[in-house]
């Protein structure tokens, strides 16, 4: 996701793509407020997502495709242990939005899905400490953690021909969590 080159080298490996979906993320609580953190952070969750974007157009302008970005809901709900990461996300719903408009004459659809509290790596640590995990759990109107099979229906829709008429949407898909 940092290297030029790789990301070139890779999207130039296909012979097709119909669907790029970027899901690359990192984060570093505390940590993020050292400026070098906080690049690498960028580099990968905001910039890495524009590099396999660029690098993979000229196949998804071919196949008329879809891009699907995962941003979070903390592009809307910043949280003060993690600013690199809010503003990455934050970045990645409005690079979709501008895409989605430069792309539109290509034929290329860029939507994202803005995740809540999804049982993943990323959080795992978070995950450990049951009083959090509970607090998380009563916020949300299903009572529980999402998991990744609950956002992968959002991303396949996005990526189908059932969402034709759908750029530039973020779709959240987070239990209720921003709702309450």
């Amino acid at each position: 996701m940092t290297d030029d080159a790789a990301v070139a080298a890779f999207a130039a490996s296909h012979k097709r793509a119909d669907a790029l979906v970027n899901c690359a993320g990192i984060l570093a609580r505390d940590e993020e407020y050292k400026i070098e953190v906080f690049q690498k952070v960028l580099d990968v969750n905001l910039t890495g997502t524009f590099r396999t974007c660029t690098a993979f157009r000229p196949h998804l302008t071919r196949s008329r495709g879809a891009i699907v970005n995962i941003a979070s809901m903390n592009a809307t709900l910043a949280l003060p242990r993690i600013p690199a990461y809010c503003a990455s996300k934050g970045g990645v719903v409005m690079l979709t939005k501008a895409l989605a408009l430069a792309w539109a004459a290509d034929g290329i659809r860029v939507n994202a899905v803005a995740p809540g509290y999804i049982e993943t790596a990323i959080n795992a640590v978070g995950r450990q400490d049951a009083e959090h995990y509970d607090r998380i759990t009563q916020r949300t109107a299903f009572k529980r953690w999402g998991l990744p099979a609950d956002v992968a229906g959002a991303v396949l829709f996005l990526c189908m021909s059932a969402s034709s008429y759908a750029t530039g949407t973020v779709v959240t898909v987070d239990g209720g969590f921003l709702a309450g």
